[in-house]
């Protein structure tokens, strides 16, 4: 299985959400609410063009480690799951690089 983004939208806020995962069907970046599709498919456009540039992640460190992905003008396009090391991260990291910007996607919504 290759990596893939899915657009989904959540029945509890009625918003378009999006999330890549990766090849074990791990989520590895996910999304904020969008109120329109078209929103959300600018978000994943957003995130291929952005994802292959180390200073567009912002990595967090607390009780465990996480990542944001920014677009250049700050915004946070995407969020990680947590992880317990930091070099789990910067795997998470390392996953998002390759995989989103020649990642298909999906749309479940």
């Amino acid at each position: 299985m290759s990596s893939k983004f899915e657009i989904f939208k959540s029945p509890r806020d009625f918003q378009y959400y999006f999330r890549l995962k990766a090849g074990n069907g791990q989520i590895i970046l996910a999304s904020e609410g969008y109120t329109t599709k078209q929103g959300c498919q600018n978000g994943i456009a957003s995130v291929k063009v952005n994802s292959p540039y180390d200073s567009r992640y912002e990595r967090k460190n607390g009780i465990s480690f996480t990542f944001n992905l920014k677009a250049a003008n700050g915004e946070i396009i995407g969020r990680s799951e947590s992880y317990t090391t930091s070099q789990a991260r910067e795997n998470g990291i390392a996953s998002v690089k390759e995989n989103a910007p020649s990642a298909p996607t999906v749309d479940l919504s």
